[in-house]
């Protein structure tokens, strides 16, 4: 089997900076993926590395006709418009994108719904070398419309409203179906309870404002939907392994 890697053109300096913190095991590992879309970019915004799967949603044959360009260079411009924020917000917050729906099209031309997250790669200094992306195909059993609908629905209400209190009868109410639904719902897409996606969405989300704004801890907990300081500061570590001070110095190096 021919790895992610294999015969890949003459790297530049920044993807040369990228490769050395990258896990070889971990790259290779990726090409295994049967419906998993895999790739690594520069903070350029060039690919370093892509799998498979990644190239034949491209129109391109070659992983060596993709190494080194643009997602705009590959992709419709609506889909390369929103590559290049999502890639743009990951590098410049140093935090990660997790579990964004996406309804785009598969191999083949047929449409459906992924479920893609990037996380941006350090170096040993702690400074951010590019990122890491996978963008999984939920398949028609997992991922039908009303699902999907509902579960992008609720994503946005709950990012909208992280300082309020979200019971799960809250939560199925912005969904627009019952509890019961709802829990299927996200179980079957996230793989987590109701009660686990929102607090990973209040956890990304006080990542972002570590990374980017000068308010305080305590201020950010509050924003982020938080009983107290404390109770944020448990969470956060253990949810990232880093308190919020030691992740908001690693941030802004």
């Amino acid at each position: 089997m021919t790895p992610v890697h294999d015969n890949p053109p003459r790297a530049w300096p920044e993807a040369e900076a990228l490769l050395a913190a990258l896990s070889p095991a971990m790259v290779d590992l990726m090409d295994e993926l049967s419906s998993t879309m895999f790739c690594a970019k520069d903070t350029t915004g060039r690919y370093v590395l892509v799998n498979r799967v990644f190239v034949a949603r491209t129109n391109e044959r070659s992983r060596r006709a993709v190494v080194g360009r643009r997602a705009a260079d590959l992709f419709v411009p609506q889909l390369a418009e929103r590559y290049e924020q999502q890639d743009g917000e990951v590098l410049a917050s140093g935090t990660a994108l997790r579990g964004e729906l996406e309804h785009i099209r598969r191999l083949g031309g047929t449409s459906g719904w992924f479920l893609t997250s990037k996380l941006p790669v350090h170096d040993a200094a702690g400074v951010v070398v590019g990122l890491v992306s996978v963008s999984q195909d939920l398949r028609a059993g997992e991922a039908d419309d009303a699902t999907m609908d509902s579960m992008s629905r609720l994503v946005a209400e709950v990012a909208a409203r992280l300082d309020e209190p979200l019971p799960l009868a809250r939560l199925a109410e912005l969904a627009g179906c019952t509890p019961s639904v709802l829990d299927r719902r996200v179980r079957r897409v996230y793989s987590l309870s109701p009660r686990q996606l929102v607090l990973r969405t209040r956890v990304d989300r006080a990542a972002q404002l570590l990374a980017a704004d000068e308010r305080s801890i305590a201020d950010v907990a509050s924003a982020c939907g938080f009983y107290d300081q404390p109770s944020f500061t448990r969470t956060f570590a253990r949810l990232t392994g880093q308190t919020p001070s030691s992740f908001r110095r690693r941030a802004r190096r």
